[in-house]
């Protein structure tokens, strides 16, 4: 693998060559951050899934690893997690790593699990497999995400899985037998496309004792930016059902951006963080990007927190600080007039990767004022990060970001709501060769974009 290839990102993580889509099977063990993704070693564009294999010590330098999951006489091998059997409950050995998978094979969808007993290595498949079965013919029935639940004195597994419009929630006390609980949809939400993908995880509010937990959802279509999107919910969970504290018509996005899909969350995170990763591209057009030899790229890992606003209760992300350690060159400029500022300021400002903290006071703009950055400028290509003063609004403007003739879809300007927060809208952005990540004020609104 080199790093020459055009639009070849140089912190985000891709595969060596071919087709990469969903992450899964989140879990870090012995020192090591698990990186599975779904992989067509055989095209860049979807076919045949396996589950590619990447292991890290830092979330930015990546080791790729054999494949760790083939297709078999169940299918093909789709989304999923991964976890650690701390206490040997399905009796694999100790503290093995247990994979949970979608086998699909003919429309038809179930649950199944592997293990590997060498630090995921080596990877054996449950000779019981297929072990959940989809319920009344449900044709969409994917993605398990599991997790282990302290109940009082009890633990036990926790399973999610995507159905239709619908997430289910399983238990088990084995990995092997389990037991449907509860529903949760019927209407809550975007419901325009097939839900997909799901998470589940416990957060503080505001750094304090309190808690809340996050249920989050691919949406297969109608995300603010078109196409596919994260949606999440706000509630509680008691080890069997999940309750929104939003009514049923609230939708809160991730992210409104064009390229944010499948998000899933590390298990096991070794400093108690709840850090996630996401697809960073769309289905609109994600088999014509113009890459090559691979297709697809993964999102900054990510650091999740819950705050209180005006609104609510809100998601809030923020880059992991682990990319505190590539920073290179620095410039800093303060206290400079909006008005005045043009080319020359930000001239000798050039670069293929970078990261940029910008601070706008907004205090005495007035209503009608638009201001922003223009990155990876040339002559007659460019992409804008923008303001609207009169509505508020943070965009993204790629409509002549240089290569955009692959998909209709692809050129056009994505926008969010961003209210000033002190007096002062606040952006931070990585770019890298091929992609925007902004966060603003402080992470709650946040936009992604190839």
């Amino acid at each position: 693998m080199t790093y020459g290839e055009l639009f070849r990102p140089q912190f985000h993580f891709t595969p060596a060559a071919q087709w990469l889509n969903d992450p899964n099977g989140l879990v870090t063990y012995a020192g090591e951050y698990h990186l599975f993704y779904q992989y067509n070693p055989e095209d860049n564009v979807w076919g045949p899934m396996h589950w590619g294999h990447a292991v890290s010590v830092d979330l930015l330098n990546w080791t790729h690893l054999p494949i760790a999951l083939y297709p078999d006489e169940h299918g093909y091998i789709y989304s999923g997690s991964a976890v650690i059997d701390w206490d040997n409950t399905a009796g694999f050995g100790k503290e093995a790593m247990v994979a949970i998978f979608t086998h699909h094979l003919d429309h038809h969808q179930s649950q199944s699990i592997a293990y590997s007993t060498d630090k995921g290595r080596f990877w054996t498949k449950y000779k019981g497999n297929p072990l959940v079965p989809p319920p009344d013919t449900i044709r969409d029935f994917r993605d398990p995400k599991v997790f282990w639940h302290e109940n009082g004195d009890a633990g036990y597994w926790v399973m999610l899985v995507a159905a239709g419009d619908a997430i289910l929630f399983y238990s088990s006390p084995d990995l092997k037998r389990w037991t449907l609980r509860s529903r949760f949809g019927s209407g809550y939400g975007s419901t325009e496309g097939v839900w997909e993908t799901p998470d589940l995880f416990e957060l503080s509010v505001d750094g304090s004792l309190e808690t809340r937990w996050v249920l989050t959802v691919g949406v297969g279509d109608g995300a603010p930016a078109g196409g596919t999107g994260v949606q999440y919910f706000i509630g509680d969970f008691d080890g069997e059902s999940f309750s929104s504290h939003n009514p049923k018509d609230t939708i809160l996005w991730a992210d409104f951006g064009a390229d944010f899909y499948a998000a899933q969350s590390w298990s096991d995170e070794p400093n108690g963080r709840r850090i996630w990763i996401a697809w960073m591209n769309n289905w609109q057009y994600a088999e014509v990007i113009p890459t090559s030899p691979w297709r697809g790229a993964l999102t900054l890992p990510r650091e999740l927190k819950l705050a209180s606003t005006p609104q609510g209760i809100r998601l809030v992300q923020k880059s992991v600080s682990e990319l505190l350690n590539i920073r290179g060159e620095h410039w800093h400029w303060r206290d400079e007039a909006i008005a005045d500022v043009n080319a020359e300021l930000l001239k000798k400002v050039k670069g293929e990767t970078l990261e940029l903290i910008a601070n706008f006071e907004v205090t005495e703009v007035p209503a009608n004022q638009h201001f922003g950055i223009r990155l990876r400028s040339g002559k007659t290509n460019h992409t804008t990060i923008g303001y609207a003063t009169a509505d508020q609004s943070l965009f993204i403007d790629r409509s002549q970001s240089g290569f955009i003739d692959f998909s209709p879809s692809f050129p056009d300007i994505h926008t969010a709501d961003l209210a000033p927060l002190d007096n002062a809208v606040k952006w931070h952005i990585f770019v890298d060769r091929s992609s925007v990540e902004l966060f603003a004020n402080g992470g709650q609104v946040v936009l992604t974009e190839r």
